[in-house]
């Protein structure tokens, strides 16, 4: 039984230390970049919530006046 506790905590050490090593070899953003990726994620995401609000205004607009006949 006391050997199955040492592979464990070997395992348990060896996974952690794989895990720092793909750690360091993350290339995380810059500021600068970051801030970009933001602004244009948050711009695309309106400009496609507009369009779809639009064209539910329009549908909506037909499918009345198609009602009202």
């Amino acid at each position: 039984m006391g050997e199955t506790e040492k592979q464990s905590v070997a395992r348990k050490e060896n996974w952690f230390t794989g895990l720092k090593a793909e750690f360091k070899k993350i290339i995380w953003p810059t500021k600068e970049s970051l801030a970009r990726q933001t602004t244009a994620v948050v711009v695309v995401s309106v400009v496609i919530g507009l369009i779809i609000a639009i064209a539910d205004v329009l549908i909506q607009y037909g499918v009345n006046f198609l009602v009202n006949l």
